[in-house]
């Protein structure tokens, strides 16, 4: 073979092989840039949560009429759980309260439409350790507008890798990681056995006690003025806030490190800016049953199920009867005072 017809053949395998990289990147759409779905991409795995889902909306702008932002938490409240709400979940791991701001600029930006925002709102996300530093979307913003930026992915080896997984799983139709998504948004989290799940809220419990609650907690002195912020963007939408339900177990800890001031203190602002707030955090019947999580922090999405049908239908809702209350400038004292009575049975 001559030089000539070897640099052919070696070009055309060149080629072959690109050509077959970008078309498998596309078939499988891992990185959700496409709106394709069928069998062997029906199980997608978290690559980057807050860039997926900024791209999704810029090259598939929904037409939903509420959207949900929150943490890794709020990810389980699936879209599929609301019966009479179209929502698109905005949700992202280890969010920041200051990233509600640009997250929800930049959701409207892509959805002028929406009615409604859903908010989920973390106590230990409220602490000025976690919340000082400044965080935007504006970065994964800026990232998927870059010219050629959905040509670069689909010619991707680690965006190969993804859609490598994504088909494996969706092959088995087996959940096996902490999150993953089908394409309609939901999460699902694994399985894990009550001993599994023991084990796992003890670790977590002591994570939180060396990193998050006790002296670690101090509450953020503008955690008021950002949540203004948000309640006064786009007010032709209504803002609905949530707070996400830990297991009565990590509550514990909670109240064992000295908290309960400041979790009043956190409550008492949420209601002072929004005028109420779905509050699912404290000891109940649902929040006690630890196999309702799979660490003691994080829930089912079962348990998201029961979220959207209380914020959707109030009191009329077929879920546990003291699982969320609305808790407004009306009936806070007598809520919180319901708390403290649960909280001293701990001792």
């Amino acid at each position: 073979m001559n030089d000539k017809k070897f640099s052919i053949t070696v070009m055309a395998i060149f080629a072959v092989l690109t050509l077959t990289v970008a078309a498998f990147n596309f078939w499988m759409d891992p990185l959700w840039h496409y709106s394709h779905a069928h069998g062997l991409n029906d199980v997608q795995i978290v690559a980057d949560e807050r860039e997926q889902k900024t791209a999704q909306q810029l090259y598939h702008p929904t037409h939903a009429d509420t959207l949900l932002l929150g943490s890794s938490r709020s990810t389980y409240v699936q879209p599929a759980g609301f019966t009479e709400w179209d929502v698109y979940n905005y949700a992202v791991a280890n969010l920041s309260m200051r990233e509600y701001y640009t997250m929800l600029l930049y959701a409207f930006d892509q959805n002028p439409d929406y009615e409604r925002v859903l908010i989920g709102v973390d106590f230990f996300k409220s602490s000025e350790e976690q919340a000082k530093n400044a965080r935007a979307i504006t970065g994964y913003e800026t990232k998927v507008q870059a010219p050629f930026y959905r040509a670069k992915n689909l010619l991707s080896f680690d965006v190969l890798g993804y859609a490598a997984d994504n088909l494996e799983l969706s092959a088995t139709d087996k959940v096996t990681a902490d999150r993953l998504y089908n394409r309609n948004g939901d999460a699902f989290a694994k399985r894990l056995s009550e001993e599994e799940i023991k084990e796992d809220t003890a670790a977590k419990i002591t994570r939180f006690e060396e990193t998050f609650y006790g002296d670690n907690y101090v509450y953020y002195p503008k955690y008021k003025e950002i949540m203004q912020k948000v309640r006064d963007s786009h007010p032709e939408a209504e803002k609905i806030i949530y707070t996400t339900p830990i297991s009565t177990e990590l509550f514990k800890s909670l109240v064992g490190t000295g908290l309960l001031d400041e979790y009043e203190t956190w409550l008492r602002d949420l209601v002072e800016v929004n005028g109420s707030v779905w509050n699912f955090m404290y000891p109940n019947s649902v929040t006690n049953e630890i196999t309702n999580y799979y660490d003691g922090h994080h829930f089912y999405p079962e348990i998201g199920a029961l979220i959207s049908k209380r914020m959707e239908q109030g009191a009329d809702a077929d879920v546990p009867e003291d699982f969320g209350v609305l808790v407004t400038e009306e009936n806070i004292e007598a809520h919180l005072e319901m708390v403290r009575g649960l909280a001293a049975e701990f001792e």
